[in-house]
């Protein structure tokens, strides 16, 4: 049986969509902005991967946003 997700990574995977399509960047731009793998975004999107801090730190920088973005949610 398929586990779902914790709250908080769909939480930060529809923050990083919603933020990296309002900077206007594709899943492709963003992973190579980063040097993050492209497949590795998409995932992170889904909420299908867990991600270290500095992994965190780099999104945020490639978007130039503060890291608490991705982590909270939209009011």
């Amino acid at each position: 049986m398929p586990t779902q997700a914790p709250d908080i990574l769909i939480l930060f995977g529809t923050n990083l969509r919603r933020i990296r399509k309002d900077k206007g960047f594709s899943q492709r731009e963003l992973s190579s902005r980063c040097n993050i793998d492209n497949a590795d975004i998409s995932r992170m999107e889904n909420g299908a991967i867990n991600i270290t801090l500095t992994t965190l730190q780099q999104l945020a920088d490639a978007m130039d946003i503060a890291v608490w973005e991705l982590l909270v949610p939209r009011l």
